[in-house]
């Protein structure tokens, strides 16, 4: 008997009145398209899981057009070495020996403004279980933060709870966090972005992948009980905007947030590794978004049968729970695994071991549909592709918006520089002050770095370095980087330049860029002029992955990153993945290593200010163009950098990018402890010397004497450089010669001053 829910007869014949369907965020008609499908109206239970399944966050309805865009592009040689991709619960890379790595970024924004802490904590624990589902051990996290302006009321809270809820749940799965970025701007007020990234590793043979096929294979859900948290999470939380008025809309949404327990995630971590290396797994699905309306139908539309599920097994928390609610709950800690008979007793007694929670909730099927049943009843019966991956898609109205123009004509050359020595000096500690650029150190301590000790990077470094194999020592390094600013002026540049950061700052370890990820985060796709601003950072970024000649591997998009009519600061965070050889020869960032260093400015500085933090701090500026964007000099760097590494000619390097140079040289005396002196060209217009944002240029410090054996390397292959100063070991001075001199302590005062003096008092 299949039961079912009168919901409308038909949506057109009162389009006015209310429809319950309408309230999970299905459109009108989104429903006459399920009812087509099924011939009939749809069940609660049917209901619930296309509404979720075809959310904005899970479909990608309004995306899917553009980001196949990344599938055009991709050649066989940039895929040579990838062993899973888009469409997979994260992406895997072969990097050698044997070894395989797998990593991805997503968004938690919404959850993590309705309620900070949670929010914040089940992001880190989502991404880490897609990184569990491959068959991966997790062995790193990283963290993209983005918060209203830093003294605004509100930020405050946001602030005091995302940060607790990243670090308490990362540091308690005993993860290190290796790197990332806080950025504060008023766009993202009342929609903060709390992107988590996972890095896991395995060894080839042990890949796993997300199917249900056999028939009479048994379907086992295992780890924490199901409850009503974290309901609609997907389809009315994380597909809508926010109401933007005073009235606390936003936190109405609080029962849509998932509350996570990372020791019971900690433990389900060693339990899936054990079930793996045994063997007892055919394919495995964590439950996050959508829950089990996802696992069920993501890995019965990934086999080569259908499913029955039974709801009257599912292990529950909460009393009087409907279908529809234990299939759309998205409670954590949970993973849903493909099992042969002859394993299902074996698996169980892993499971009892670590005392997880395991239940035989249904089988593979020799038929095509994927049918649920509940208290004796048939709720669901759909073809489960319907629901997995054939939900609508949009092609959204593309159009660039209308104050473009005016926004690329609105440069900053019309806006007062500093000339003497003493403005120098003094917008050095003015930008050395501020939000956008002060030290992180009062939220990355909170963070815990170098648990399990094979943490190499992390604090002061451009990108994380973790080492994989204790014997050769073999390691991997990650860096994520974003710009609102430059992707707000110029969209399909500004995503190349938020991938070109992330590329430069992993070859500033030493390491080979290998991989990206990527996690879009945009206003709503309502918006023609939003989904332009998408279309071209999409674009720009599958363009210079093809000019680097590495893949995407997979990612997420975030949509309805809005308050009302005013959408965030379009924000394509990009991480990519190196891979390094021998981790005792990484490049450190601080000066200092090696007595009488030089220091040498790789690559060429442009008067370029447009989307500057300069003209953001010095005159709450943004307008004109960003910089420009070079991968082929970006791959010559990396080439170099990597050579300087293995030959031991570089003892520390760091990335120029926000801040410019004379932020590049603070942060590395400031690691180093040590004072430096620099020498600006004679010809250099000191301030666009010191403060340009120009891409494609790192400062590294060279060994006495390696000096000629490095410049005549670089002069062999035609990258610019400038010997630009030296290391003074015995100085405490920053030094920029007959410009002016601070003393280090000030510097340090004035860095890490900002953000105690805001946030320190937060209430823990």
């Amino acid at each position: 008997m299949t039961v079912h829910v009168d919901t409308v007869t038909a949506a057109a014949a009162t389009p006015d009145a209310p429809q319950p369907y309408r309230e999970l965020g299905l459109k009108d008609d989104e429903y006459a398209r399920i009812r087509e499908i099924l011939g009939r109206r749809p069940t609660d239970a049917e209901l619930a899981m296309y509404s979720v399944m075809w959310s904005e966050h899970c479909s990608y309805k309004s995306s899917k057009v553009h980001l196949r865009y990344f599938g055009q592009t991709t050649t066989d040689a940039m895929k040579a070495s990838m062993l899973a991709g888009i469409g997979e619960n994260a992406g895997v890379v072969d990097i050698g020996d044997g070894w395989a790595v797998t990593f991805k970024v997503e968004s938690h924004n919404h959850p993590s403004y309705v309620e900070p802490y949670q929010g914040a904590a089940t992001g880190v624990g989502g991404i880490v279980r897609d990184i569990m589902a491959m068959g991966a051990r997790p062995i790193a996290v990283m963290d993209q933060l983005r918060f209203g302006a830093a003294d605004h009321p509100d930020t405050r809270r946001l602030v005091d709870g995302i940060v607790r809820g990243v670090g308490g749940y990362g540091n308690s799965l005993g993860l290190p966090n290796v790197g990332g970025e806080t950025v504060f701007d008023a766009s993202y007020q009342g929609n903060p972005l709390v992107n988590a990234l996972c890095a896991g590793v395995m060894r080839v043979e042990d890949l796993h992948l997300a199917f249900a096929s056999g028939t009479g294979n048994k379907i086992i859900l295992f780890g924490a009980r199901t409850g009503l948290d974290g309901i609609g999470g997907v389809s009315v939380l994380a597909s809508d905007t926010f109401a933007g008025d005073e009235s606390g809309a936003g936190r109405k949404k609080l029962p849509a947030v998932q509350v996570g327990d990372p020791f019971a995630e900690k433990v389900l971590i060693e339990c899936c590794l054990e079930l793996y290396h045994a063997g007892l797994v055919v394919g495995i699905q964590d439950l996050g978004g959508a829950g089990l309306s996802c696992a069920t139908s993501e890995l019965a539309a990934a086999g080569d049968g259908g499913m029955h599920i039974d709801l009257d097994r599912v292990p529950l928390r909460a009393a009087g729970m409907t279908a529809a609610e234990i299939l759309s709950s998205e409670s954590q800690e949970r993973m849903c695994a493909v099992v042969t008979p002859e394993n299902v007793d074996a698996f169980m007694a892993v499971c009892k071991k670590w005392d997880v929670l395991a239940s035989v909730i249904g089988e593979v099927t020799d038929g095509e549909r994927l049918v649920i049943t509940w208290r004796g009843e048939t709720v669901v019966d759909v073809p489960p592709r319907t629901v997995a991956h054939e939900g609508p898609v949009y092609e959204r109205p593309v159009e660039r918006p209308a104050d473009q123009d005016a926004l690329n004509l609105a440069t900053t050359d019309s806006l007062p520089r500093p000339k003497t020595g003493d403005e120098l000096r003094a917008t050095l500690f003015q930008m050395l002050a501020s939000p956008q650029l002060c030290s992180r150190r009062w939220i990355t301590e909170q963070y815990d770095r170098y648990v399990r000790g094979n943490t190499v990077l992390a604090e002061h470094a451009d990108a994380g370095v973790v080492r994989i194999d204790e014997e050769s020592g073999r390691g991997i390094a990650l860096a994520t980087d974003a710009s609102g600013r430059y992707t707000r002026l110029d969209p399909y540049t500004g995503a190349q330049l938020a991938l070109a950061e992330a590329f430069r700052n992993v070859a500033t370890t030493g390491a080979t860029p290998k991989a990206v990820t990527n996690c879009l985060n945009f206003g709503s796709p309502e918006d023609p002029g939003v989904m332009w601003q998408f279309q071209q950072a999409v674009r720009g970024l599958a363009d210079g992955c093809v000019a680097l000649g590495i893949p995407v591997t997979g990612g997420n998009v975030s949509f309805y990153n809005q308050t009302g009519q005013t959408a965030i600061l379009p924000t394509p965070v990009v991480g990519v993945l190196g891979v390094i050889d021998d981790v005792h020869r990484r490049i450190p960032t601080g000066f200092g290593t090696e007595p009488g260093e030089t220091l040498i400015l790789l690559g060429e500085t442009h008067d370029e200010f447009g989307g500057s933090i300069w003209a953001q701090v010095a005159h709450d500026h943004l307008g004109g163009l960003p910089p420009k964007v070079d991968f082929a000099r970006e791959q010559l760097i990396a080439d170099v950098l990597s050579i300087g590494s293995r030959d031991g000619m570089i003892s520390a390097a760091h990335d120029i990018s926000e801040g410019g140079l004379i932020q590049t040289v603070v942060e590395a005396a400031l690691a180093g402890e040590t004072g430096v002196r620099l020498v600006l060209p004679e010809d250099a217009d000191p301030f666009v010397a010191l403060f340009s944002e120009s891409a494609g240029r790192v400062l590294v410090a060279v060994p006495r004497n390696e000096e000629i054996r490095f410049t005549q390397m670089l002069s062999a292959r035609e990258l610019p450089w400038t010997r630009i100063g030296v290391v003074d070991e015995g100085s405490d001075e920053l030094e920029v010669q007959g410009q002016f001199s601070v003393a280090l302590t000030d510097l340090r005062d004035t860095f890490e001053g900002t953000l105690p003096k805001l946030f320190g008092n937060a209430e823990h």
